[in-house]
């Protein structure tokens, strides 16, 4: 779940020392500027202070910690002598696409220079017939989509924000749609990667896209979710998806977290062609019918979006229907037009801005675990149990479907008490969601923040596995140094 940057404000409360540019980054070389400049051209690069600073956060709370210069190469060519030049001259490297991540993984904490990739923008191979296409950077999700119009494709992962496709794929991104069409991961392909020293791997190699593989090593699967850290992702070939002939949504309330996550079990266990299925709290939905002008009724509430065949959808409908009311659920009207639907899930979508609006003048942060369906319930209780005994402000919304939700951390960053709270309450979450077999991030990254919570996760063999590979691949620690290890 992407957050508004005009929600947030920099270099306040908990992120302030995780953020914070390292004492121990060294200058660039004399005359390394230049011979950037050499590879790019003038105008694609720049040491102003406001430019650097732009580049030196995402929409996490992390302190801003600028690179030393910021790089807009516009073909793999450059980025490889941008990259190579820098691997010899053992400078930093961080890439940037839209800088929409949570978990500050674009700050530059030990300075270096940050390759903006948004420049290179192409969407090349697409094919009808193998349901694939491959996009550069620059592309975003919208612009994908855009480009598919009246193709009968879609790409349908949506993390919320407008974020590039290349930088989902870094960050394992994730969104509503994932019960029903995967997140990042199962939906890439192919990835072009300039490696730290220049050289550049097709991780499924050169122009292929199989549907299914089993030659070597998983190497793309090994690159989505790596966050920067083992090379830039140039190009990502892309699974795509056939548009639905026919889709229906509805809201329903529930008497309580249980019903509705039984509710939520066996919908899917029916099989059901559910491709979305929201939960919010009833905080969140108080907030959100506030906010959005809905009336709704505050108690815990699912979301949930249908998609199949006409004469199929019908049934679905009303087997969808009988397992609500089963549950205790409120009576079902489905919204199938198009401006009925989108009226919906803009609510859902503004969820963040109603959260803020609880606290004005407030800045927010957002939890990401993921546990086991069947340990939800308790796991959900017990953290909005802990919310109270905290004295926070945190309502819930999440991707019930798979398990992932996020606390929305309304605060005030000036309050140093209340932030260290926020800081101790989202270290347990992160416990609560590992001791219930669950990660500490189901969608938005290790980045800053969750690094102690990953070496509890994975165990000293597991990471030290990790930081193997990271060292086989970068061994001067050059690819975004800082984050996830």
């Amino acid at each position: 779940m992407a957050v508004p940057a005009m929600a947030l404000r920099r270099g306040l409360g908990l992120g302030a020392a995780l953020g914070r540019r390292s004492c121990s980054s060294k200058p660039l070389p004399p005359d390394f500027v230049e011979s950037l400049r050499a590879v790019v051209g003038g105008n694609n690069v720049s040491t102003a202070m406001a430019v650097r600073e732009h580049h030196g956060h995402d929409e996490s709370m992390h302190t801003c910690a600028p690179p030393d210069a910021v790089v807009w190469p516009q073909a793999v060519g450059q980025v490889q002598e941008l990259a190579a030049l820098c691997h010899r001259c053992h400078v930093p490297m961080v890439p940037f696409g839209t800088g929409t991540g949570l978990e500050g993984g674009v700050n530059a904490v030990q300075g270096g220079v940050c390759f903006d990739l948004s420049r290179m923008d192409s969407i090349t191979e697409l094919s009808l017939e193998d349901f694939s296409v491959s996009v550069e950077p620059g592309v975003t999700r919208k612009t994908l989509n855009s480009y598919l119009r009246g193709t009968g494709l879609w790409f349908p992962v949506d993390p919320g924000a407008d974020a590039s496709l290349c930088g989902m794929a870094a960050t394992g991104a994730s969104g509503t749609n994932a019960v029903r069409y995967g997140t990042m991961r199962p939906n890439v392909l192919n990835l072009r990667v300039v490696l730290p020293d220049g050289r550049l791997l097709h991780t499924a190699g050169p122009g292929r896209q199989p549907r299914k593989r089993a030659a070597g090593y998983d190497l793309t699967s090994l690159f989505v979710g790596s966050e920067g850290t083992l090379g830039f992702l140039t190009q990502a070939t892309l699974r795509l998806h056939p548009l639905p002939e026919a889709t229906a949504a509805t809201i329903a309330a529930f008497p309580s977290v249980r019903a509705a996550v039984a509710c939520t079990v066996q919908v899917l266990q029916a099989a059901v062609p559910v491709a979305r299925i929201e939960f919010l709290d009833e905080v969140m939905v108080d907030a959100c019918s506030r906010f959005s002008g809905m009336e709704l009724p505050a108690t815990a509430t699912l979301l949930m979006e249908l998609h199949g065949s006409r004469h199929g959808l019908a049934e679905q409908q009303q087997q969808t229907e009988e397992i609500v009311r089963l549950n205790g659920g409120s009576d079902l009207t489905w919204a199938e037009e198009l401006e009925e639907r989108e009226r919906l899930w803009a609510m859902r979508h503004r969820a963040w801005y109603a959260a803020l609006a609880l606290r004005p003048g407030c800045q927010g942060y957002s939890t990401d675990v993921c546990v086991p369906i069947s340990r939800l319930p308790d796991v959900v209780v017990e953290t909005k149990r802990d919310l109270q005994d905290s004295g926070l402000t945190g309502p819930m919304v999440g991707h019930i479907g798979d398990g992932n939700f996020h606390c929305l951390l309304i605060f005030d960053a000036q309050d140093p008490a209340e932030a260290q709270r926020v800081h101790a309450f989202s270290q347990r979450l992160g416990r609560r969601a590992l001791a219930a077999g669950g990660t500490c991030t189901g969608e938005h990254g290790v980045g800053l923040g969750k690094r102690a919570l990953l070496r509890e996760e994975l165990g000293h063999d597991g990471l030290d596995t990790l930081r193997r590979i990271k060292a086989a691949l970068d061994p001067h620690n050059l690819m975004n140094p800082g984050k996830v290890l």
